[in-house]
């Protein structure tokens, strides 16, 4: 079965940085669309980053645009969210989302229910 795993959360100052990764396992495609979502107490998960893995197009929201880099390592079922210029409305629960199914439809799949499979979360928390 598949498993995400994500790392790298923390508690940072304004303007500072971090790198979050996730370890996928369990699919042997090399076919996928991941992403990297974000939740705030009280508010909706939205999409942040995603990526087409074999192909390595990206799309970002505005609100991140510039901030964010999504990455995959080698092998490729590493995934990074290099995050900067941190600010305190980017404090949430970031996860980390998989869908096989569907890769092919990656540009438009920014919503939570069009990926398949999660990680449990990395918390980032940004004080001003």
């Amino acid at each position: 079965q598949v498993q995400l795993v994500e790392s790298g959360g923390g508690s940072v100052q304004a303007g500072g940085s971090l790198r979050l990764s996730c370890t996928a396992s369990g699919y042997t495609t090399n076919r996928a669309c991941m992403g990297w979502f974000r939740q705030a107490p009280g508010k909706a998960r939205e999409a942040v980053a995603r990526i087409l893995s074999g192909d390595g197009r990206t799309w970002y929201p505005g609100s991140v645009q510039g901030r964010f880099t999504i990455s995959q390592g080698n092998p490729k079922n590493t995934l990074y969210l290099q995050v900067n210029n941190l600010q305190p409305e980017d404090t949430a629960m970031y996860y980390c989302a998989a869908e096989i199914r569907t890769w092919f439809a990656c540009s438009s799949l920014t919503s939570p229910a069009s990926f398949s499979y999660w990680g449990q979360g990395t918390q980032v928390t940004v004080s001003s």
